[in-house]
């Protein structure tokens, strides 16, 4: 469930301690805002090996969790985008709340063709709290 919103805001200095962003399944995330974080925290992440769709990759840096979540292909593009998103989100532990990038809204998901309004019915649906950037 969405509890907050923070437009504007960048999520690397909003103080949230739990970060989830969108990856693909073929492993390629080197550009777009998986790309920022294989460069500055996760440098494996840039070419992290096929993961199957809905899986949560974690790696915790400098006091911040970051939630891969394998949610999209860059092959096939965006399926099942609610239940996908909601899944992934589901699989993230404990109660602290979760900062998300609005998953889909930039150049890579876009020309994927993500469906913002479904995305974030996902993480509506979802048991996990987000604060939505």
């Amino acid at each position: 469930m969405i509890i907050a919103s923070k437009r504007g805001a960048d999520i690397l200095a909003g103080g949230e301690t739990r970060i989830a962003f969108a990856v693909n399944t073929e492993g390629f995330n080197d550009a777009g805002f998986a790309g920022v974080i294989s460069r500055k925290y996760w440098p494996q992440l840039a070419n992290a090996g096929v993961h199957t769709l809905g899986t949560v990759l974690k790696k915790e840096c400098d006091g911040v969790t970051f939630y891969a979540l394998v949610c999209h292909s860059l092959n096939d593009g965006w399926q099942n985008q609610t239940e996908i998103i909601r899944k992934c989100f589901d699989q993230i532990d404990g109660d602290e709340p979760v900062a998300s990038i609005s998953i889909g809204t930039g150049l890579i998901g876009i020309m994927s063709g993500a469906n913002f309004a479904e995305i974030k019915a996902g993480m509506e649906a979802s048991k996990a709290k987000i604060i939505l950037y």
